[in-house]
């Protein structure tokens, strides 16, 4: 009988299950869940196969995450053959300059995820409190980590700095990028479908409600814009994306603005929500006809296309642009938007294979190719795990 890896892909409101089966050679995603923590009381959803099962959980967002888990796995019991599984892998956003790679959960992983929750005070300990949930509910199962942040260590220096003070940076600030499961997705699966083109410069648009860009050559990070932290880069749903720091000083000193209170400005009210005053949603704004959600798109499409410019400058040149996560693989007219903000570099989408999200979007002739392709971070956490299992087992 197959051996069961499951994987929690922990989001800021979010929780994406996955469940894996391994048969000693190869990785089959078996079924797929989710837990919105947004919802009250939460919600629940589960995918395998062509069943498809959307319920409400007994438990409200409030409610202790053991309890939550407990109901969860109750749940997924009556669907899946809990005893099978050999291992729970973990996506855990910061791994600092500590983890270069995924690493078996243990008393003292945990602690020094636990000193990094400075740096990701909004998901290291939700990533946490998950963790520690299911050891106490199934202490004898072993878990994984698999960090976020572990894809950009190949990055070169001159790209990691900030212009501040070299202690500050051996002290631990500096650019560290996310969304590291995601490209390494990508960059696995277009190198399976095109290894020629998988060689070659590409930058990678994951946009989903957080969004970033990375750039890769020969599969490796190079170039990002997400930073310090989940705030820098491009305008995400409700993240301001860069912001002069002169912006931040004003408000602490001429606003008396308070650090839970910027903490909530610039994560939750900003981005596309605070521009538009609508909706974080593009699909909201796409469907609006007030001039504040046609600006917020084109603030939101221009500055990605300006991300773009700058890490082809980091790649020396540019091959190959990759669309991925909810609004890059689903939205064709956000990819139309920046698409046409980049015709000077040579960038020519078919019309047709764009509405239709077909891989390869862009014409023929086209300067710089284009591709829609979708992640799956959980495949990646779930490859990561057995990696971790092989050699705990050494």
């Amino acid at each position: 009988m197959n051996d069961l890896i499951l994987t929690f892909n922990t989001g800021s409101s979010t929780v994406k299950i996955g469940s894996f089966e391994w048969n000693g050679s190869s990785l089959h995603k078996s079924a797929k869940a989710g837990i919105d923590f947004a919802a009250s009381p939460l919600s629940f959803h589960m995918e395998r196969g062509k069943e498809r099962l959307d319920l409400q959980l007994q438990s409200e967002a409030s409610a202790d995450i053991v309890s939550v888990l407990s109901e969860v796995f109750d749940k997924l019991s009556a669907h899946i053959d809990l005893t099978r599984i050999k291992a729970i892998g973990h996506r855990v956003v910061h791994g600092g300059d500590v983890f270069t790679g995924p690493a078996l959960i243990d008393e003292g992983s945990i602690q020094a995820i636990d000193d990094l929750s400075a740096y990701a005070p909004l998901h290291q300990p939700k990533s946490l409190a998950l963790i520690k949930a299911i050891h106490q509910l199934f202490p004898n199962i072993l878990q994984t980590a698999s960090f976020d942040t572990a894809f950009h260590r190949t990055m070169p220096d001159v790209n990691r700095r900030f212009a501040i003070p070299r202690e500050m940076h051996d002290q631990g600030i500096k650019r560290y990028g996310f969304h590291g499961l995601s490209y390494q997705s990508i960059a696995q699966h277009f190198n399976e479908l095109d290894p020629d083109l998988g060689r070659k410069k590409l930058v990678v648009a994951h946009l989903g409600s957080g969004a970033s860009l990375c750039a890769l050559r020969e599969g490796k990070s190079v170039d990002t814009s997400m930073s310090f932290s989940t705030l820098d880069g491009i305008p995400m749903a409700t993240r301001c994306g860069n912001l002069d720091a002169g912006v931040l000083l004003h408000l602490l000193s001429q606003q008396n603005m308070n650090a839970d209170e910027l903490t909530d400005m610039l994560y939750h009210r900003s981005g596309l929500l605070g521009v538009s005053g609508i909706s974080g949603d593009c699909r909201d704004l796409l469907a609006s006809e007030a001039p504040e959600a046609k600006q917020a798109i084109d603030l939101f499409t221009t500055r990605i296309a300006g991300e773009i410019s700058r890490q082809a400058t980091s790649l020396g040149g540019l091959d190959t642009i990759i669309f991925t996560a909810g609004i890059g693989e689903h939205q064709p007219e956000i990819r139309t938007h920046i698409a046409r903000k980049l015709q000077w570099l040579g960038v020519e989408l078919d019309g047709v294979a764009n509405d239709k999200n077909a891989f390869r979007i862009s014409t023929q002739s086209s300067k710089i190719a284009a591709f829609m392709l979708a992640t799956d971070e959980e495949q990646v956490i779930a490859a990561e795990t057995l990696t971790v299992l092989n050699q705990s087992s050494q």
